[in-house]
């Protein structure tokens, strides 16, 4: 497996454990590297910042879950693209983009969400 097809194989395990398992806190101890960069305005910066969001995101939105549509790898990014579907039907598409270190291990991660249109100009959808 090249770096690109690991990193990406790292990145896509590291969203589903943490987001569909409800797992953050694996996930962190297995996919991150020493440092966590975080730029989501809501989460905190850190290891333990993330971990303490997404285990109050498991406990509020039981049966939230992600599909990740596609990943793409290219230097040291991976970027996902993915349908979150939440409970009450919140639903958005998202982009995750994460770095990651020499290791293979997540040190840094941005995202833009989009909330899923009622209805569109176009029959395109979002995926």
């Amino acid at each position: 497996m090249t770096d690109l097809e690991q990193n990406k194989h790292n990145v896509i395990a590291f969203y589903e454990q943490m987001f569909n398992d409800c797992d953050p806190r694996g996930a962190v101890r297995k996919y991150v590297g020493d440092e966590y960069i975080q730029h989501n305005p809501h989460v905190a910066s850190g290891k333990e910042g993330f971990i303490t969001y997404f285990e109050r995101m498991a406990v509020e939105y039981p049966g939230k879950h992600v599909r990740i549509k596609r990943a793409i790898a290219e230097g040291d990014h991976v970027v996902l693209h993915c349908h979150q579907i939440w409970p009450e039907g919140l639903e958005y598409a998202g982009i995750d983009i994460f770095r990651l270190n020499e290791h293979g291990k997540i040190t840094e991660h941005w995202d833009v969400l989009q909330v899923m249109p009622v209805s569109s100009a176009h029959t395109n959808g979002m995926f």
